[in-house]
């Protein structure tokens, strides 16, 4: 496991220590799963809980905020637009 790039990815500056400390940890959980793909599920029905639904209502238009408000406590903003960092690099 690269830790470096998981760090990269995850946008995280870690100390060499950290470093360390992590790649055992990655390590420790990868060595889990490989137990777990090991283990004879043949005959084993999956779980599949069945969750509440969740009770739909109808859309109603909602009265929102005027440009000028919701910009207001934009701490970086251009004409009439939020200016947010970069998130995607190409």
């Amino acid at each position: 496991m690269d830790v470096e790039k998981v760090a990269h990815l995850a946008r995280l500056s870690l100390a060499q220590e950290e470093k360390k400390n992590l790649e055992k940890q990655l390590s420790d959980i990868l060595g889990f799963v490989e137990q777990l793909q090991e283990v004879n599920t043949d005959g084993v029905e999956p779980f599949l809980p069945e969750f509440e639904k969740t009770p739909m209502r109808e859309d109603e238009a909602q009265k929102g905020f005027k440009q000028e408000q919701a910009l207001m406590n934009a701490p970086h903003k251009d004409n009439g637009f939020f200016v947010v960092p970069r998130v995607v690099e190409y």
